[in-house]
């Protein structure tokens, strides 16, 4: 059983899948400092808020000065800026992630041209004196030393 258990994990796919668990959670981080520290306060100044995360409608009936007030005397609040932060957040996400897949597709996409380009590209051609094919770079035919140059 641990035999078992040890080709599982050693499987290049779960290496590349806990490898990508990693990264996107250090990338998660570098995504939620982007949105909370650098987009989020602009943006708060533009619709005359200094941040949405302090955005709530309290339900219980009292006043508070802000969302940590709030919670620290246990008013039930509907957090609809952080709500907004979260889904700024996931946007951001959403299109990094889709600008890495759209430059990992068109890579690749280039990369299989290249090859069928390669491919289709003859490497080879015919003598036209003993009709065995020779490197297209040759201008001397190996079987039958013809000179296959034009004559000026």
């Amino acid at each position: 059983m641990f035999k078992e258990f040890r080709e599982f994990a050693l499987r290049g796919n779960v290496i590349d899948m806990a490898v990508g668990i990693i990264i996107g959670g250090a990338f998660n981080q570098v995504v939620n400092s982007l949105v909370n520290d650098v987009l989020m306060p602009p943006i708060g100044l533009l619709l005359l808020r200094a941040d949405f995360s302090n955005l709530y409608i309290n339900l219980s009936g009292g006043a508070y000065e802000s969302l940590a007030k709030a919670r620290e005397a246990g008013a039930a609040t509907l957090n609809y800026g952080l709500f907004i932060n979260t889904l700024i957040n996931f946007l951001i996400v959403a299109f990094a992630v889709f600008l890495l897949v759209k430059g990992i597709n068109t890579a690749r996409r280039l990369a299989e041209r290249r090859k069928e380009e390669a491919l289709a590209a003859p490497s080879t051609k015919e003598c036209p004196y003993c009709y065995t094919a020779i490197p297209i770079k040759a201008k001397r035919c190996p079987n039958c030393t013809s000179s296959l140059e034009p004559t000026p």
